[in-house]
């Protein structure tokens, strides 16, 4: 049990908002959309901290996990030398494209995947044990320590005077933004993963270029891995919510963060009033994350639009590097800050709920 404690302390998570709500709210099909505009968009960051039982875990992974992580290593090494090569050839014009081609896969999707549930604490996955979380024998439950929960760091600020429906007014909006998003995740990447597989096979044709190795192939799969990995992380996350192994974790830092560089997004000179737009602006939440319907409809006038657009903004990019110094984080992990906060801004741009 020592060493599942050990293992949930490795892990935290931290939320950042990007961007409010559409103000006031749009008129959509289906809540559960996955581009809902009346819902806070918000990047996660799932931080696995090197811990001591690493390597115990490492010597216990089964051979086919062993397998498939040198596997992913060595499609990343290959992949990593297609940049290297020289101006013109086709390797990197292939690696330029594709490095585009990932650009425009959903930032919540590259966050999903990134997490490794056998990093984290070992919970069955009702689909796969066929049993019911909270069927499972007494002897497999972890225990509810304050040692075994798992940090979700968020700036207060901007979640303090969200106030929620009676179904859910005692579960905090950070834990309600998570829920949301699993939920909407799970079968997108469960659907993903099977429509990417099913199209491989009809990629053989290609193999018969000489040279030039099967690419389209070689996308698809990674592209049915890519969401395999998503979709299984969402399952993995979803549990460790059902357990309240998730719990919220203010953070004073981060928060002045925000306080710091949202200052210039928050006032708009396309508006009347030049009065900043406070943090505690946010209408109630319903029970999935999206803000309350009104009927009020969305202002037509396309001035009007772009400041709304402009003060939904919460950060700008020059408080990433901001945040990789705060937590300690590489500078991987602001490769991916950077292209979540641009497909953000593609999003509130004009772009309505699919």
């Amino acid at each position: 049990m020592s060493s599942v404690r050990k293992t949930i302390r490795s892990m935290r998570i931290l939320a950042l908002p990007l961007a409010r709500p559409k103000i006031p709210p749009e008129a959509v099909s289906n809540p559960n959309a996955i581009y809902n505009p009346n819902r806070m968009l918000i990047y996660y960051h799932f931080h696995l901290i090197p811990s001591s039982t690493s390597g115990t875990q490492e010597n216990g992974q089964s051979r086919i996990k062993q397998l498939m992580t040198r596997a992913s290593t060595k499609a990343a090494g290959v992949w990593a030398g297609f940049g290297k090569a020289p101006e013109g050839t086709w390797k990197l014009k292939t690696y330029e494209y594709g490095e585009r081609l990932v650009d425009r896969i959903d930032f919540e999707e590259l966050a999903l995947k990134s997490v490794d549930p056998s990093l984290g604490p070992s919970i069955p996955h009702p689909d796969v044990t066929g049993q019911k979380l909270e069927d499972l024998q007494e002897g497999s439950n972890i225990e509810k320590s304050q040692d075994n929960h798992i940090s979700l760091i968020y700036p207060p600020s901007v979640y303090t005077s969200l106030t929620t429906t009676a179904a859910s007014q005692l579960t905090h909006p950070c834990i309600i933004h998570l829920r949301a998003l699993l939920t909407t995740r799970i079968p997108r990447h469960r659907r993903g993963f099977w429509a990417w597989m099913i199209i491989a096979p009809f990629t053989a044709p290609f193999m018969l270029i000489p040279v030039i190795p099967n690419l389209p192939f070689f996308f698809c799969v990674w592209r049915s891995w890519s969401h395999y990995r998503a979709y299984r992380a969402s399952q993995y996350l979803s549990s460790l919510l059902d357990r309240n192994l998730i719990v919220p974790k203010p953070s004073e830092e981060l928060d002045s963060l925000y306080l710091a560089h949202s200052s210039t997004l928050r006032t708009s000179p396309k508006t009347p009033s030049s009065t900043p737009l406070p943090f505690d602006s946010d209408p109630p939440l319903n029970s999935d994350g999206s803000i309350l319907s009104s009927s009020t409809p969305p202002p037509a006038d396309e001035t009007n639009a772009a400041a709304n657009s402009s003060q939904r903004l919460l950060l700008t990019r020059k408080s990433i590097p901001a945040i990789l110094e705060l937590f300690g984080l590489p500078s991987t992990a602001g490769a991916d800050m950077y292209r979540a906060f641009e497909q953000v801004r593609g999003r509130i741009g004009g772009n309505t709920g699919r």
